[in-house]
């Protein structure tokens, strides 16, 4: 005998949608601190989500219950809290490669003196996952999850590779293609460079974000063959040519162990 479906009543439905309404403030929340980079007051961060002051002090007086935020200094402003640690510890738990390139990196800034960073994808935007800098005088940093245009990065360009160049011109922004000094990269012309660097194995770049840096990345590609994440070496622009090529050698090297199958 068949069952007729009821559908929710409207009562319900507008309970259902207060409950994701409310879920999406508490993503936004979160959203809006790891963008500031920096701890936040709440009344601003009601501003910053366009939500009301008392429905933000809600959320925050449940995220702080839940260790998911702290007090940070004595003007009432909040970062994120000691659970954050435990969500992000657990992630390198479960993610081997993850774990595994994190080690590289940080075996490479000590071997090499440069900075060394794991990168990948968050959304339409490039981001730095971590990061370790070398021992060399002139030392380039860069923020762990500040959001940057793909365009502007050597990771960008392995990090679409199993992309058609019909999907790349949809997924990047047409902004994005702008350069900070201004300059627009040609929309064809960057996705004939995502195709060779993928095919190539490697990235080079020089003066993208600024003018004082080059930067090289490899892929780092999971059990289906697609690159989520990459190892990358920042170094100064005036680096010259033999050090670029064993500094290249090394990443390299790095990305062919992290490619094999290594310990849990």
């Amino acid at each position: 005998m068949s069952r007729a479906l009821k559908r929710p009543s409207a009562t319900s439905r507008s309970a259902q949608g207060d409950r994701q309404k409310g879920i999406d403030r508490v993503i936004a929340l979160l959203e809006a601190l790891l963008r500031l980079h920096a701890p936040a007051k709440p009344g601003d961060l009601a501003k910053l989500i366009g939500a009301p002051r008392s429905t933000t002090y809600e959320i925050v007086n449940r995220l702080l219950d839940a260790e998911m935020l702290d007090y940070v200094g004595q003007d009432g402003s909040l970062y994120f809290g000691r659970a954050m640690q435990l969500f992000g510890a657990a992630f390198a738990d479960v993610n081997t490669l993850y774990r595994r390139a994190v080690v590289a990196m940080a075996t490479l800034a000590a071997d090499t003196g440069v900075t060394a960073q794991v990168c990948a994808l968050r959304g339409r935007k490039y981001v730095v996952l971590d990061s370790r800098s070398g021992h060399a005088l002139h030392r380039i940093t860069s923020d762990i999850g500040v959001e940057v245009p793909i365009p502007w990065t050597a990771s960008g360009r392995l990090l679409l590779g199993h992309m058609t160049a019909e999907a790349i011109a949809g997924f990047i922004p047409e902004e994005d293609y702008r350069l900070p000094g201004g300059r627009m990269l040609d929309r064809d012309g960057f996705a004939a460079e995502v195709m060779r660097c993928t095919a190539q194995g490697w990235c080079e770049t020089t003066g993208l974000a600024d003018h004082f840096t080059r930067c090289f990345a490899v892929p780092l590609r999971e059990e289906d063959g697609i690159c989520r994440m990459t190892l990358c070496l920042v170094l100064p622009v005036d680096t010259p040519l033999p050090r670029r090529k064993a500094l290249m050698a090394q990443l390299q090297h790095a990305a062919r162990l992290l490619s094999s199958p290594g310990p849990g």
